[in-house]
């Protein structure tokens, strides 16, 4: 555990109490500040008081008289689409409103760093998509070479549940627009700008407001080192706005769609194979096609990202590249589940808007589609070529049918998962994949996107 330094001695109001709440109050409390705790679920309140809490609820301004700081969980909105009430009285009353991510990096550091040969450092990993692929595959990397290492945030433990770092660790998060929207302090050390889609737009009061809390890890930190994916027009303007100018090789532009030249430092991919180029120069070429844990075009951007971080903290090229091959990949992105008479199953359930699932798409070339759920703000736009590789889609959740009227090609209305599964397999040729790529949200029948990949794991089994 991380203790939160700067409260001693002060009240500090916790509101939400799932993992990252309670982690919170936990840090608060080995930091000697007094955690006053609130969440509208009485069991939540009724963990948080069996662990020794005090849950008080905060109903008027007068209620945050002698609060410091107000914590909020990310699950709850201190904006839009509304604030939650108690953010509203605490922002009333003039209490900063923070979260777990800006406690740990007004934490991170501590004296015992005067003693160590090389200080910890920390590298955020941002962006719509490809965020966990890219944080796991650098967390990997890491441990491949024997530098330690610590995964954590969005993926992994809890920001302030990790130990205190050692001599030379680094510590990777992976950071949501909930998390970088909302916290105070953001000084990491190396920062990643994956992508940007359309997503989360109703929390965020839309796209540029979605942008705005992206950026913040760049804008807030001023990272030494910034991985920013320039194939949108917000990375391409973020990458302007850091750089002093061509030559600033303090940013590192990525891309995997387009060559990237100049006298900067750029890191592309390109019909499966990565470069880097520095001061116009070609430094390092890795051949992707051959790493099993990072098909298609999505996942080499993952590399590049992964693979300028790596650069960046004083890793070879070659060693890096030999890392790569040993990387499983995660669970749900992009996950071979099976094989059967040369069909093969991939689960790709965190896929769960329609610019993920197009990357998924473009991933192999004859696809029988399992896809559907809630559908999320930002339509189904990104999936106008999806012709190109589907043969067929079949349609889960409970608004199956009017999901299949908006997709650009051949959809049967399954419903569950048991039945797309048995008609995708049983309709299946030698060649085909058949992928879980929902393009929606879980909620309608799953209570995460793990719950649903595991759903479509478990009926493959059945058929293999």
């Amino acid at each position: 555990m991380i203790p939160v330094q700067g409260l001693r001695g002060a009240k500090v109001a916790v509101l939400g109490l799932g993992r990252t709440g309670m982690s919170a109050a936990r840090a608060l409390k080995e930091g000697g500040a007094l955690a006053l705790c609130w969440d509208d679920n009485p069991d939540a309140r009724a963990r948080a008081q069996n662990e020794g809490f005090d849950c008080t609820p905060f109903r008027s301004v007068s209620d945050f008289d002698d609060i410091a700081r107000l914590i909020v969980s990310p699950g709850i909105p201190h904006l839009y689409p509304a604030p939650n009430p108690v953010v509203r009285l605490a922002l009333q009353a003039g209490v900063p409103v923070d979260n777990d991510i800006g406690l740990f990096f007004q934490s991170f550091a501590t004296e015992d760093w005067s003693n160590f040969d090389i200080a910890p450092r920390v590298v955020a990993v941002t962006g719509s998509n490809g965020k966990s692929t890219t944080s796991a595959l650098i967390h990997h990397i890491l441990e491949h070479v024997g530098r330690p290492a610590t995964l954590a945030g969005n993926i992994g433990r809890g920001v302030l549940d990790i130990d205190p770092p050692h001599d030379g660790e680094v510590v990777v998060l992976e950071l949501s627009s909930y998390q970088t929207d909302l916290a105070r302090s953001l000084t990491p050390d190396v920062a990643v700008f994956t992508n940007l889609s359309e997503d989360h737009l109703d929390r965020h009061g839309g796209m540029g407001g979605y942008f705005a809390a992206k950026r913040r890890l760049f804008a807030e930190g001023g990272p030494d080192r910034a991985i920013v994916g320039v194939d949108e027009d917000e990375g391409l303007s973020l990458a302007g706005q850091l750089a002093e100018g061509r030559a600033d090789d303090r940013v590192i532009r990525i891309s995997v769609a387009q060559k990237l030249t100049g006298p900067g430092w750029q890191v592309f991919a390109r019909k499966g194979f990565l470069s880097e180029y520095r001061k116009g120069k070609q430094i390092a070429s890795i051949d992707l096609r051959s790493v099993p844990g990072l098909p298609g075009v999505h996942n080499h951007q993952n590399a590049c990202a992964a693979y300028a971080v790596c650069r960046s903290l004083g890793l070879a090229p070659k060693v890096i590249e030999a890392a790569l091959h040993s990387f499983q990949g995660l669970p749900h992105r992009s996950q071979l589940v099976g094989e059967k008479d040369g069909v093969r199953f991939v689960n790709d359930s965190k896929a769960t808007n329609a610019d993920a699932a197009a990357k998924a798409l473009a991933a192999f070339p004859s696809i029988r589609w399992i896809c559907g759920g809630l559908e999320k703000d930002g339509g189904m736009d990104a999936l106008r070529d999806a012709g190109a590789s589907v043969v067929k889609a079949y349609v889960i959740g409970r608004e199956a049918a009017a999901f299949a009227m908006k997709l650009p090609v051949e959809a049967e209305i399954c419903t569950t998962m048991a039945q797309a599964v048995e008609k995708a397999a049983r309709e299946a040729e030698a060649g085909d994949v058949v992928l879980l790529a929902p393009a929606a949200a879980s909620f309608d029948q799953y209570d995460n996107f793990e719950q649903r990949g595991d759903d479509f794991t478990q009926e493959v089994a059945k058929y293999l």
